[in-house]
């Protein structure tokens, strides 16, 4: 009896599992009201406040015995050709065969079939005779692409590659110990290693219980335990994040405010979870009476160009509190960052700004890797010109306030809409293109960009139906949205191949004001089931396994992803609107989240809000305040004291639309082009089926072929990508320029050349400009035929390193007197003031004389670091593009 009895039991548990509700399902993992489970991964809320988690990561258990690796000096990617990798096959040795420095190895072995053992110590050995031998014989070292790599510049000898602890982070070698050391033999450098290191905590059962008072904080509850437990578990780690100075730090590894972090952590929650902390935070981002650009590229801005995020985050706590002094006090910090914004980055021609895209910060995560920081500084990113779209409304709307003259943001405003919706609008795709690049000629690159996406449809640069197109269309993987796609081939998980939550939120976002149910219902299992699993709100993921292992740099407790958490409740289920009179509520509910929602004790200016949300849909049947019908679901800025509003769904389905669901997909390498004679040539790319030639900007052709006959122009500038058998293009290649009329004009002959012991210059020498050197150099350059010139200079910043710091040296440059633009010097290595490249060119038309050509330092040429803004000059190249 006792036997049957408990067989029932059984039977019946067993019974209601398979009949339990789910939120979301997939082949990947499955979301349940109280629990996440994906494989044997389980993570379950015990409670509102208590969760428990048995994730292990698989990142140890599946390290491939294929190593591949390269060698650099002085931390940047100078050794092989891109694609070009050495490899070892790890058996049961400790150390590599002796490889020699710039040796093309051999293809690359396939079909590896078993895994490496944790810590494993390896030793690469390298012989270095190569470099060294050109160093003491020329005193530079010439790389595969001609660069020149001076002996005085030399700072060390490093490995990167894709196995961990090695990593294709070039430019922080030294920072991730990966320097090689000399050794008894002559030439011979080496360095030991832990490969497939293993950490015990990353493979414990974890549990988190609220251990922090949040009485004072609001509190939510539903019928998604899961959902209650992360909120909570996500306000726990905002409190956490409050530095003794009143900011917000930025996450549990990286202290500091960083200026798009607090932004957009700011717009998604703390703006009404922290607004006085978030105004000391973005407090600490100006400087100048300007906003600070985050350390980026080449040296911050102008090469980052996002700083105008702070606006955004600054205008949603006025909205959020009005605040009168606030506005008062962030008024004139926005005028002046936009004008010299305008100065500096904006391009005429497209109505667009120029510029890094916004937070995807790390060069080759997503540009080719032929672009310099110059390239980066000319390309033209969606996000990043939404965000300018978005600052120029807002500074519009703040001088309506203030009685001032709105009409020039406006329009410019409506200008830089145009240019996005003119040049990166993808009708046969139905979203928008990453960017616009390729130096002198600008084409768009076809990648879908997940925030800027998400910010065109939630600033409504995108129109109604354009943002359903974009919803519904945009290509989505099984852990959720990544945040580039395709992935660009050999670069390692980061912002490429990854999903970051806090973008995912502002996706989520996007796919509730575009009314797509099924691309929200994946988007909030993406943040639940990482939140869940992990327990605690990480940075990133890698997009092919959703772990947090296995990415370039990662860290838990990040500011923007617990905003992004916490904003699924504020923003989607509660449907809170800031504006400037008043809350409003539109609630957007999947049916799996249907039921009761509360959210009391939300503070809203002199009022306290005790607000609850029945049902499900994107559709209000009735609100009510303090049990009167109310005609709209809004409560006024000016409301004080304790109140309860209701708002009833209408329990309406929204999923007409559907969702772009794909397989993760890596685009082809990009096309290698070299130049024989009159004649382009590359090597096949395996997959490609086509190859698309680019003329000046413009499709030439389409071919099969691995060559191409050029025409004896005066001026072209070529570019070809390889297309894959599924349609994805690559990258573009480097730009191949040919000209019959180029010119350099040495500046050292108009100017005292400096007497520093820098080499690898032309003519005589070079000049020094700085803040106190050669703030105006002025040039006569006598011209034979008037048109149309491209105007560049060689020059070489050895300030600070190519991908930190904040010392790009910048000058405007006036033709005939009349104001052109500016070039742009940025970083190129921290001390190696002998590598020389090109700033970016300005295209000018020259008159059939002698023309004035100054270049100087002016006030908007101010530089983030504001005492560093140096750069030496080599010469200048004016090429005839007529």
């Amino acid at each position: 009896m006792k036997k049957s009895l408990l067989l029932i039991l059984i039977a019946f548990a067993c019974q209601t599992e398979k009949k339990a509700p789910m939120l979301y399902q997939s082949d990947t993992f499955t979301l349940y009201p109280n629990k996440v489970v994906q494989d044997s991964n389980i993570s379950e809320a015990l409670s509102a406040t208590h969760l428990k988690s048995n994730y292990k990561s698989p990142s140890s258990s599946t390290f491939s015995r294929l190593v591949q690796f390269k060698f650099s000096i002085n931390e940047k990617d100078n050794e092989l050709p891109v694609g070009e990798n050495h490899w070892v096959l790890i058996d049961t040795e400790h150390e590599s065969p002796l490889l020699t420095f710039g040796k093309i190895p051999e293809a690359e072995p396939t079909d590896i079939k078993t895994y490496l053992p944790v810590n494993y110590n390896y030793t690469f050995k390298v012989d270095m005779s190569p470099v060294l031998n050109q160093f003491e014989n020329k005193g530079y070292y010439e790389a595969y692409d001609g660069t020149k790599i001076a002996k005085t510049d030399f700072k060390g000898f490093y490995i990167a590659g894709g196995s961990e602890p090695l990593s294709w982070d070039f430019v922080n070698l030294n920072q991730k110990g990966l320097e090689l050391q000399p050794t008894n033999s002559p030439n011979i450098y080496s360095i030991t290693v832990t490969l497939n290191p293993y950490n015990e905590a990353n493979f414990q059962h974890k549990e988190w219980q609220l251990q922090t008072d949040l009485s004072n904080r609001p509190h939510y509850s539903s019928q998604q335990p899961i959902v209650d437990a992360l909120f909570n578990l996500s306000l726990e780690e905002a409190t956490k994040n409050i530095e003794a100075d009143s900011t917000l730090r930025t996450g549990a590894k990286w202290g500091g405010v960083w200026t798009r972090d607090v932004s957009y952590s700011t717009v998604l929650a703390f703006a009404y979870h922290e607004p006085e902390v978030a105004k000391i935070s973005l407090r600490k981002k100006v400087k100048r009476n300007r906003i600070i650009q985050d350390t980026g590229s080449g040296g911050a801005w102008p090469v980052s160009s996002d700083r105008t995020t702070w606006f955004l985050a600054a205008w949603e706590i006025y909205k959020v509190t009005g605040d009168e002094d606030w506005l008062d006090e962030i008024y004139p910090i926005i005028k002046n960052t936009l004008e010299d914004d305008y100065k500096t980055i904006y391009d005429a021609k497209t109505g667009m700004f120029s510029g890094e895209s916004s937070f995807l910060d790390w060069r080759e995560q997503t540009y080719p890797k032929w672009m310099s920081n110059m390239d980066i500084y000319v390309s033209e990113n969606l996000g990043t010109n939404v965000v300018h779209y978005q600052a120029h409304k807002v500074l519009a709307e703040i001088a309506k306030l203030k009685g001032d003259s709105n009409d020039v943001y406006l329009q410019q405003a409506e200008t830089i809409k145009k240019g996005i919706n003119t040049y990166l609008w993808q009708k046969d795709k139905g979203y928008y293109a990453q960017y616009l690049y390729g130096r002198n000629d600008l084409i768009a690159s076809p990648k879908f960009e997940a925030l800027g996406e998400a910010l065109s449809i939630l600033f409504d640069v995108a129109n109604k139906n354009q943002a359903k197109s974009i919803v519904s269309k945009s290509p989505i993987t099984p852990f959720g949205v990544t945040c580039i796609y395709p992935q660009i081939f050999g670069i390692p998980p980061y912002h490429n191949d990854a999903i970051w939550p806090f973008v995912q939120s502002y996706w989520n976002l996007a796919a509730a004001k575009a009314g797509n149910e099924a691309v929200l219902n994946q988007g909030l299992a993406s943040i639940y089931r990482a939140g869940g699993l992990f327990l605690t709100n990480y940075e990133n993921m890698v997009a092919d396994t959703g772990d947090f292992l296995g990415t370039e740099i990662n860290s838990d407790r990040m500011l923007w992803s617990m905003a992004g958490n916490l904003a699924m409740v504020h923003r989607v289920f509660m449907g809170m609107s800031f504006e400037l009179d008043g809350l409003y509520f539109n609630p957007v509910v999947p049916r799996g989240y249907d039921g009761k929602k509360s959210l009391a004790n939300f503070k809203y200016r002199n009022a306290v809000l005790n607000i609850t949300v029945n049902g499900f849909g994107n559709k209000i049947k009735f609100a009510s305040m303090d049990g009167k019908l109310l005609d709209k679901a809004f409560v006024p800025s000016d409301l004080t004291g304790n109140h309860t509003i209701n708002i009833e769904l209408a329990n309406n389905t929204f999923d007409e639309d559907g969702m772009n669901l794909v397989k993760n997909h890596v685009a082809l390498p990009t096309v290698q082009v070299t130049k024989e004679d009159s004649v382009l040539k590359w090597k096949p790319i395996d997959g490609a089926v086509t190859y698309e030639i680019y003329k000046n900007g413009k499709l030439l052709e389409k071919t099969t072929n691995t060559s191409l006959s050029i025409p004896d122009d005066n001026y072209a500038s070529y570019q070809v990508c390889a297309i894959d058998n599924e349609g994805y293009t690559g990258f573009l290649s480097e730009p191949i320029a040919v000209s019959k009329d180029t010119q350099l004009f040495e500046i050292e002959k108009v100017v005292s050349k400096s007497d520093l012991p820098y080499s690898n210059y032309s003519g005589t020498g070079f000049v020094e400009v700085s803040l106190e050197k050669n703030r105006v150099i002025t040039l006569n350059i006598p011209v034979k035929k008037a048109g149309n010139y491209l105007l560049d200079v060689r020059y070489s910043n050895g300030s600070g390193p190519w991908n930190t710091e904040n010392k790009c040296a910048i000058r405007s440059l006036f033709v005939n007197d009349n104001y052109q633009g500016v070039f742009v010097f940025p970083q190129r290595g921290t001390d190696e003031w002998s590598d020389w490249g090109f700033s970016n060119s300005k295209k000018i038309h020259l008159n059939a004389s002698v023309n004035k050509i100054k270049i100087s330092f002016e006030d908007w040429n101010t530089n983030m670091n504001v005492d560093v803004n140096t750069a030496m000059l080599d010469y200048l190249r004016i090429i005839s593009v007529d």
